[in-house]
């Protein structure tokens, strides 16, 4: 063959080779599929490699157990929201609008899931606290910076007198993020926003 040609041939099979996803990432991506729609306790190893689409066996090429795996679908669903998150520090935006708009975006990913699934953060939060230590420790970790995301956009708006500046913003940020995962939960439970709506004309009426 040419020297062209093979040189071709190589870059050919090199870009085929890293436009494939790898098997760790198929697992890891099915995870979250999975155990957000169906529950850790609930979902075997064998119904991840089966999404996946790649033998069991290789299933401990990568974890040494589900409960490695869990921690790490915790992080990646924490990283997709970091991006809506982000909204809150729009210095174009008004904080309370950037608040009320915030939550908001959160209850349209749950309508367009038809209030199925609810947040992963509180559904493993519920189910997996009394049962895995290293689940329970990086829920707390995310927890804890997501709480001091809404704390700081709270500052903002109690700065502004768009909000009642006679609580801690960090009890506020604590409370909002706690009413919204029971909000998500009650939303699963009757598949409608009318919990998102009580949410909002509630906590938003009471902090203004």
């Amino acid at each position: 063959m040419a020297a062209p040609a093979l040189t071709r041939l190589r870059r050919s099979v090199i870009l085929n080779v890293m436009a494939r996803p790898s098997v760790k990432e198929n697992i890891v991506a099915a995870a979250l599929e999975t155990l957000h729609s169906r529950g850790f306790n609930a979902t075997g190893v064998q119904d991840i490699t089966d999404a996946a689409g790649v033998p069991k066996g290789s299933f401990y090429n990568h974890f040494e157990s589900k409960e490695e795996l869990g921690v790490e679908v915790i992080e990646r669903y924490w990283q997709r929201a970091l991006a809506s998150l982000s909204m809150l520090s729009d210095p174009n935006v008004p904080p309370l609008v950037r608040l009320k708009s915030y939550f908001r975006s959160l209850d349209e990913i749950s309508r367009k899931q038809k209030y199925q699934r609810g947040c992963l953060i509180g559904n493993m939060a519920t189910e997996m606290s009394g049962q895995s230590r290293p689940i329970r420790e990086r829920l707390a970790i995310i927890l804890a910076a997501w709480s001091r995301g809404i704390e700081s956009c709270v500052r903002e708006a109690q700065a502004d007198g768009s909000m009642r500046g006679d609580i801690d913003a960090k009890l506020i940020a604590s409370f909002l993020l706690n009413a919204w995962e029971g909000t998500v939960m009650r939303a699963k439970v009757d598949k409608d926003r009318a919990a998102l709506e009580a949410f909002e004309k509630v906590v938003f009426t009471s902090l203004s």
